[in-house]
């Protein structure tokens, strides 16, 4: 509740400028404990959701009937501050409020929300083409300005329009979430296939350190059979030039003793 401390206050620090106009803000309490739950904290542009952020869902808000409410000023401010709630911060332990303004619009304010978009743009450096949230924040406050302007104007229309507004963020939520998805996944499938490479390089060094190992076994068995058939080899060398002697010697032998029976045999004739 508005206490008797409501005041236009010009020393005070000026909250962050927007294109949604609002009105001058009020001091509602200095217990920072009253809070509304329906006003919204001091930022630049209204919530947007965040890239992290599930897809948000469409909250059907619950507005005043207009055959309950006689009064259309009375009507278009309960509507503004339904659609777009007022902003609230602390400062100094006093909790201030700035409520949508329920102003209507001329021709001139809408000359000059252009001008301000296009300003805000280029002080900004907002990126003309692809992705760029500076624009789409300042976009989005154009777009709830324009919202405001025409619910003051006809309430069924910006409810109208804020539907529509709704349907775009859920789209954009939703293209994000698609989107940090399919980035994910492209990045498990990368780290699988950087981990398979690795597991794959890791055998082949293993193999090749295994058919190095085998390569050197060889290299020794052969010099081991090398080595054993020379060996082998002049033993039977040796064998043979003794067989041969052996052979020789009994050649000799015979022939010796062929002679001496020859001798033996010859004079008993």
């Amino acid at each position: 509740m508005v206490t008797a401390n409501q005041a236009p206050i010009a020393a005070m620090i000026p909250p962050a400028d927007s294109l949604l106009k609002y009105d001058t803000p009020v001091l509602v309490s200095r217990n920072t404990e009253k809070r509304s739950p329906k006003a919204r904290p001091l930022k630049a542009s209204p919530q947007q959701p965040g890239p992290s952020s599930p897809i948000p869902q469409i909250t059907k808000t619950k507005l005043p009937s207009t055959s309950c409410v006689p009064d259309p000023t009375k009507q278009a401010e309960e509507i503004l501050n339904a659609i777009l709630p007022p902003r609230e911060w602390v400062e100094d332990t006093q909790l201030w409020i700035q409520q949508v303004s329920s102003t209507p619009s001329t021709r001139m304010d809408v000359v000059h929300l252009q001008e301000q978009l296009d300003l805000k743009l280029q002080q900004r450096q907002a990126r003309e083409t692809g992705i760029c949230p500076v624009r789409r924040e300042l976009y989005s406050q154009c777009f709830d300005e324009l919202i405001r302007e025409v619910t003051i104007n006809c309430a069924e229309r910006g409810l109208l329009l804020l539907r529509v507004r709704d349907e775009i963020r859920m789209t954009i939520a939703a293209y994000q979430t698609l989107y940090e998805s399919s980035v994910a996944f492209g990045m498990r499938k990368a780290l699988q296939a950087e981990q398979g490479k690795s597991d794959m390089e890791r055998k082949i060094a293993e193999l090749e350190t295994e058919k190095r190992d085998l390569e050197r076994q060889v290299n020794e068995q052969k010099a081991k059979c090398e080595a054993t058939e020379k060996r082998e080899s002049e033993k039977r060398q040796v064998e043979e030039k003794r067989h041969n002697e052996e052979i020789q010697f009994l050649k000799r032998t015979t022939q010796q003793l062929k002679a001496q029976l020859e001798g033996i045999i010859a004079p008993k004739k």
